[in-house]
């Protein structure tokens, strides 16, 4: 198996680039966000390699880093995700804003990836909620909070510091980073309008 190719560019395409390695052109397919960081033709790239191998093809998946091949392997686990499906994520979302996407539920941000609905985006975080916190730099208070407030387990206080946050239009799993991060600062005890007033100030960091 091939894991990684260094080369020459060659030549694009829309989700590919042919990399010439010692007079051999491979067809790599990519992400949008790895074909963007690979240089001009004729200048030398390294792509790590993912090879997909059935009974009538051999295809490349090429990545710009190791994290983004892993990424690429864990989306593929998930029912209703296919090559396609998981370069158009990894196209959208860095893999570090991935990982903290899943891990806060936010499910409008996974569905922002062309061929992604609501319901697949669901999927994705409740599948792989337990991978995501070893790609994410998210507090684990702040999933925690998340997590109590979706399921109505949250104190009331911070229940309504964050609807009041997404009453003034802000995300879900936003307004949860920022009370989250808000009650670390003020104290668990703190009332509603100082923990409204707090996450505001983080919003705006």
């Amino acid at each position: 198996m091939i894991g990684k190719l260094k080369g020459t560019i060659d030549s694009y395409d829309e989700d590919s680039v042919i990399l010439d390695v010692h007079g051999v052109g491979y067809l790599v397919h990519c992400s949008a966000r790895t074909l963007q960081s690979l240089p001009q033709p004729g200048e030398a790239a390294t792509l790590f390699i993912e090879t997909i191998v059935r009974e009538d093809m051999i295809r490349l998946f090429g990545f710009a880093s190791a994290i983004e091949k892993e990424w690429f392997n864990i989306l593929l686990d998930v029912q209703g995700v296919g090559q396609k499906v998981a370069l158009a994520i990894l196209s959208t979302l860095r893999p570090a804003e991935l990982a903290s996407a899943i891990a806060m539920k936010d499910k409008a941000s996974i569905a922002r990836s062309p061929g992604v609905g609501p319901k697949l985006a669901e999927r994705i975080c409740v599948e792989l909620k337990d991978k995501a916190p070893v790609f994410g730099s998210v507090d684990p208070a702040v999933v925690k909070l998340a997590g109590d407030v979706e399921e109505k387990r949250a104190a009331g206080p911070l229940r309504d510091a964050v609807s009041a946050l997404v009453n003034l239009g802000y995300a879900q799993p936003q307004a949860a980073a920022a009370i989250a991060a808000a009650a670390k600062a003020l104290g668990e005890n703190a009332e509603t309008g100082a923990l409204i007033r707090q996450g505001l100030k983080e919003l705006a960091k």
